[in-house]
């Protein structure tokens, strides 16, 4: 192995060594080393949700790695104000807006509150990825006064708080007022309340409840005046200074962060430094995951791709692929992107068992090291059954509604899939009742990247032609032997190309009825887009 491989060669065991030698340098003790992760509560869970995690459990592992005792802090944000009715609920829920979320019914009446239901539903994600946690919920860490030295010393400090965030984004609002939202003993709004008056000798703070503008919309305040002691749990701290006081409550070193709150970072970076006297932990900015039209995926618009979408058609491993494969740059994600991932996972699997020749060592302690972390460090001690999932969805489509399962494994025995009289385990048969439910959502098919030759690509061309008038399976057969005839291409070889293209396999079954079966046009985009890309 190259001395500079790092850990498991990843970039995740190249930060965690960054986290250690920060540290260390620090003088801080390394005895346990906290990564931590945000849970919204306010909205439903997108993929980047999981992201949040999936990043800094991976940082977490390569920490265990290196022989420290390392977990992962998911802190939930359920003490949070409702800002906007998520697309899906009833729009009677705003009448809730600028209350807490953990305070608002559950519209689906099966969890205590709103925000429960909300953060539970990424638990649930995490829990079936196999990321463990230490959970943290911020009513009761406030209930529970885990927070109460920092709130104090922010509070005490307020005048240079409101400084730093005029200094850092130009807000003078925290010049006027105190960073903290107190719960109205009236009307309960959260939102609607402005501090201005904290008395250290009795932990009580003076606000008015006066109203606020969220979104362009008013939520009036009723005007009371009051005051709240912040032990009673009855309020918290605002975003441009909760961070920096969990930071330092809870000792995380490590946290990633979206770059859609740089801003908020950055502020409680400073405010951690020169208020609490904590130096933050270290961080790294990733970019968000777009939509295919551009927009930024977000548990509040009608765009939302939440992780339990992701398994109804693909394994929580390939959704951890998806995380843990790249860490900087946007990208653009929809459905139909889960197929490509889960061949990706095989792809990934075969080099780890040594099924795939990769360009050097070093690039093979990198995709081992990668495998491993999408199974949390406990891979599978054998490869498994791989089948193309193109190849299964045209298989779960043509399969007869009684016997499908033997319909399937008499069919990827003939392909060669299967060896003769080998029966599907349990992880092949999960992978076929993911099939089931793309072909009964879905037409659309994604082909895999191939190099194609000119002569193919000619050959592919003048197929495509033939396919926008043709509609018998025979003749689309016949096709196909012909435009790679008049292409100077041995057929065997042309037709392991479209399969290659279509399906990730050297071999399937008939191309003319399955062209018709998925969809010619389908086809037709698949086989352009395979030429524009090559």
């Amino acid at each position: 192995m190259s001395t500079k491989t790092i850990g498991h060669g990843t970039w995740y065991d190249m930060m965690a060594k960054k986290v250690i030698q920060r540290e260390k340098k620090l003088g801080r003790s390394v005895s346990l080393v906290r990564t931590e992760m945000g849970l919204g509560a306010s909205g439903f869970p997108h993929i980047g949700s999981l992201g949040d995690a999936a990043r800094s459990y991976a940082v977490t592992l390569a920490l265990r790695s290196m022989g420290f005792n390392s977990e992962l802090v998911a802190y939930c944000d359920d003490k949070d104000g409702l800002r906007k009715v998520p697309a899906g609920l009833p729009k009677d829920m705003e009448k809730y807006l600028g209350y807490s979320v953990s305070s608002i019914p559950d519209p689906f009446g099966c969890h205590e509150s709103y925000g429960k239901h909300m953060s539970s539903l990424l638990l649930d994600a995490l829990d079936k990825c196999g990321i463990e946690y230490k959970y943290y919920s911020a009513k009761e860490v406030y209930d529970k006064g885990l927070l109460l030295n920092e709130i104090r010393t922010i509070l005490t400090n307020a005048k240079k708080v409101g400084e730093i965030v005029k200094e850092e984004v130009g807000q003078e609002t925290y010049t006027e007022v105190l960073p903290f939202f107190a719960v109205c003993e009236k009307c309960g709004h959260l939102y609607t309340t402005r501090a201005y008056k904290f008395d250290p000798k009795t932990d009580k703070v003076t606000y008015k409840c006066e109203g606020l503008e969220i979104r362009g919309k008013l939520i009036a305040g009723c005007g009371h005046e009051g005051e709240v002691d912040i032990k009673s749990g009855e309020g918290k701290l605002t975003w441009k200074s909760e961070f920096a006081a969990r930071w330092k409550a809870l000792d995380i070193r490590f946290e990633a962060y979206g770059k859609d709150i740089a801003d908020s970072v950055r502020i409680n970076d400073r405010i951690c430094r020169e208020v609490l006297c904590y130096e933050p932990p270290s961080h790294v900015k990733y970019e968000m995951f777009l939509d295919k039209g551009g927009k930024k995926i977000s548990k509040s618009a009608g765009n939302v791709f939440t992780p339990q979408v992701w398994f109804k058609y693909g394994s929580p491993q390939s959704l951890l692929l998806l995380m843990l494969k790249r860490f900087v740059g946007t990208r653009t994600l929809d459905v139909s992107d889960i197929p490509s991932y889960m061949n990706e996972l095989d792809a990934l699997e075969d080099a780890y068992f040594g099924k795939k020749p990769t360009k050097d060592e070093k690039e093979l302690v990198k995709l081992r090291g990668l495998y491993e972390y999408c199974w949390g460090m406990k891979p599978p001690a054998k490869l498994s059954i791989h089948v193309p999932y193109n190849l299964l969805a045209f298989l779960a489509k043509m399969a007869p509604k009684e016997n499908a399962d033997e319909f399937i494994v008499e069919k990827l025995q003939s392909y060669g899939n299967l060896q003769k009289n080998q029966s599907i385990d349990a992880d092949l048969k999960k992978r076929i009742e993911y099939a089931f439910n793309w072909v009964s959502d879905f037409e659309e098919i994604k082909e895999t990247s191939t190099t194609l030759t000119a002569e193919e690509k000619k050959a592919i061309a003048t197929l495509v032609e033939v396919l926008k008038t043709e509609d018998d399976p025979d003749k689309i057969q016949n096709a196909i032997f012909n435009a790679a005839k008049s292409n100077g291409i041995k057929p065997g070889v042309f037709f392991r190309t479209l399969y290659s293209v279509l399906m990730g396999a050297p071999q399937g079954p008939r191309l003319g009825p399955y062209v018709l079966a998925m969809g010619k046009q389908n086809v037709i985009s698949a086989l352009q887009r395979a030429l524009s890309k090559s």
